[in-house]
């Protein structure tokens, strides 16, 4: 993985960690959208990972607390919604696919995302 890389799905990573413990919920539903549109360039799994680990994090930094966490759950539930977005759209023959392709397919199929604020 090249540099550039790793400090953009670092960046991921650290802004889905920010949304998710905002405390606000329209920016806990809004994202996912937020991430596609702000690293449109980058793969579209990276989205999931970024979540995945974001939630993750969360989930070890709270220690006992997290059975009781909610943000746990949703993030968790957002990277599986992600990830079979990115699926249906490499189905679909895209492939690979960046973030930008999951916008088109959320404009065009399944609009939940962009509906999430």
């Amino acid at each position: 993985m090249a540099k550039k890389d790793r400090a953009a799905l670092d960046e991921m990573i650290d802004f889905a960690m920010g949304e998710l413990t905002s405390g606000d919920p329209g920016r806990k539903r809004a994202m996912v959208r937020r991430m596609a549109e702000r690293w449109p360039e980058e793969p579209a799994l990276a989205l999931a990972y970024a979540v995945t680990a974001a939630t993750e994090t969360i989930e070890d930094r709270s220690g006992a607390r997290a059975k009781d966490d909610p943000v746990i759950p949703l993030g968790y539930r957002l990277s599986a919604l992600v990830s079979a977005d990115v699926h249906a759209v490499q189905s679909m023959g895209q492939t690979p696919s960046a973030a930008k392709d999951l916008l088109h397919f959320w404009r065009r199929v399944d609009p939940l995302f962009l509906r999430l604020s």
